[in-house]
């Protein structure tokens, strides 16, 4: 095969590179240049940097395989960047990273491979995808504590056919010791947890540089509608949220809802955050169809799955779940496989 790599300047999608090369197939590897600031900066931190597409050039070199830099900024700026602001405007909890592999990496990736004569895309998540009964089958990563499939959720069998996880079957420690083994720079390189657009700052600081307008001030509102104190905007919060409210009661108090038609934040006791269900949107499938309607649902990235009903675009839990938010996606499991994955639209209570 020749593959496609997709590199992050990473350790994971490094040791990826190598092992296609390993395995005795042609790569090229390529950095996406997603971001950049209002002067044409690179960002100064998450996955985007300088430094970092200075790694991946530097890797690509070492496995002697071309390597280029996309510019995808127009198409991040439009899919990632507009839809979080959007969304903490409408009350919602985005996870700019699922949106960018929807719209970005794997759609925008996946359709460049016959540019570069390629067969397959080749990404660093810790994930796995196997044939199974003529299908191809998404599954959680060898190692439990890095396992991605949560972000991958989306992917359909167009997708999964083209696109090869080699690091999903190696746990973490496993993936270092191959890169410290070739000398890669990246073998000891710690993760990078933050937004790319975002940086090491936080989110309502990115929200107020770039879009002020979705600060709209409005009433803070315990569950009987009591009026306990004002906020800024509706973009401070989050459902399940219990720092920075601006009330002091005495006893500990919740972001229970978030209304931003009236630009209202509703608080109340812990026990006011358990729902029993959700309304979905944007289902996909990995195998093309919806599956039997019992599933394991995770609606974190690093959450535990938790059995449920699937029916239609709703999701019924066998017992209540706690601080769900719009906009979140939530996962379905069969065990280790993937069979889809939804945004949240609103609770079931």
């Amino acid at each position: 095969m020749k593959a496609l790599v997709a590199m992050s300047g990473g350790v994971d999608s490094s040791v990826a590179a190598a092992l296609m090369k390993d395995g005795g197939h042609d790569a090229i590897g390529v950095t996406l240049k997603l971001w950049s600031g209002p002067n044409g900066e690179a960002p100064s931190a998450g996955c985007c940097t300088v430094s970092d597409a200075e790694d991946a050039r530097r890797v690509a070199a070492e496995l002697d395989i071309p390597y280029y830099v996309l510019d995808y900024t127009e198409e991040f700026a439009d899919g990632v960047v507009d839809r979080f602001v959007s969304d903490y405007a409408s009350g919602q909890t985005p996870n700019p990273c699922i949106e960018c592999n929807r719209t970005v990496k794997f759609d925008r990736l996946l359709g460049r491979l016959d540019d570069f004569d390629c067969d397959v895309l080749v990404t660093g998540h810790h994930a796995r995808n196997h044939q199974v009964d003529g299908s191809w089958a998404l599954l959680r990563g060898t190692d439990p504590f890095k396992d991605q499939s949560y972000v991958l959720s989306m992917l359909t069998q167009q997708e999964l056919s083209r696109t090869r996880l080699p690091v999903g079957e190696l746990t973490k420690k496993e993936v270092r010791r191959v890169a410290a083994t070739m000398g890669m720079r990246s073998a000891h390189k710690p993760e990078s947890m933050d937004i790319c657009f975002v940086g090491q700052g936080d989110y309502r600081g990115f929200l107020r540089d770039h879009a002020p307008d979705v600060f709209r001030p409005g009433k803070v509102v315990d569950t009987h509608g009591n009026e306990m104190g004002a906020h800024e905007g509706v973009v401070n919060f989050t459902v399940g949220q219990r720092r920075g409210l601006g009330i002091a009661v005495g006893e500990p108090r919740f972001v229970i809802r978030i209304e931003p038609s009236s630009s209202t934040v509703v608080i109340g006791e812990r026990d006011a955050l358990a729902v029993n269900g959700v309304e979905l949107r944007e289902l996909t499938w990995t195998n093309g169809t919806a599956p039997d309607s019992r599933v394991m649902a995770q609606y974190r990235a690093h959450g535990d799955p938790v059995p449920a009903t699937l029916a239609e675009s709703s999701l019924m839990f066998d017992e209540p779940q706690e601080a769900i938010a719009p906009g979140q996606t939530v996962a379905f499991y069969s065990g280790e496989r993937v069979l889809g994955g939804a945004l949240i639209t609103s609770p079931i209570l």
